[in-house]
């Protein structure tokens, strides 16, 4: 199944998402339907937030640019009851946000995190990213917390973007997937 996106302005966006445990209703499902939705709107990384259902999972696939970073090469992982611990001095990479379509500005964010997750197996790790892995790491582990990557711009920058976000929230943003508008929220 691939499902629609919940874009800016609908609550589930914004609310701290609940813990899971093994035993979660069609979590195996769940996993291939975020795939399949993550591949069909051409994003690296889905959180399960953005799909309506506020639990503490992400999925990310960075293979795609295993020629510009070989490290990445592989790389593609679930995220499930994650928690973050960011490292290192701050830098600027531009981001983009399939909740937040048509906006891609500059965010400052750590250069390195540590991260504690379990798989889909429900196995325990913990791993140190940097670079773009971090970052995207970074970006989809904001989603399961209840931030968006704007909550990080200037003052300045979001008074430019205000009619954008005002487009998305209202549900007249232009997107090549589906999307769930503010009045339509249902949280799975």
């Amino acid at each position: 199944m691939i499902f629609p996106i919940a874009v800016y302005g609908h609550p589930v966006l914004r609310q701290e998402a609940a813990t899971i445990s093994p035993d979660e209703p069609d979590l195996a499902q769940f996993i291939k339907d975020m795939w399949a939705t993550m591949y069909r709107t051409d994003g690296i990384g889905l959180a399960a937030p953005q799909v309506g259902r506020s639990i503490r999972l992400f999925v990310i696939d960075l293979d795609v640019f295993k020629d510009e970073y070989p490290e990445l090469k592989g790389f593609k992982k679930v995220f499930i009851n994650a928690k973050l611990e960011t490292l290192g001095k701050h830098v600027k990479m531009t981001e983009g946000c399939l909740s937040v379509p048509g906006i891609n500005k500059k965010v400052h964010r750590p250069d390195r995190i540590r991260i504690t997750y379990q798989n889909e197996c429900f196995e325990t790790f913990t791993e140190e990213y940097s670079g773009f892995a971090g970052r995207v790491i970074q970006h989809e582990y904001d989603h399961i917390e209840g931030k968006l990557f704007i909550d990080y711009l200037s003052a300045f920058d979001r008074i430019v973007l205000r009619n954008k976000l005002k487009s998305i929230k209202e549900g007249t943003v232009q997107a090549n997937y589906k999307i769930i508008r503010t009045e339509h929220c249902t949280d799975a």
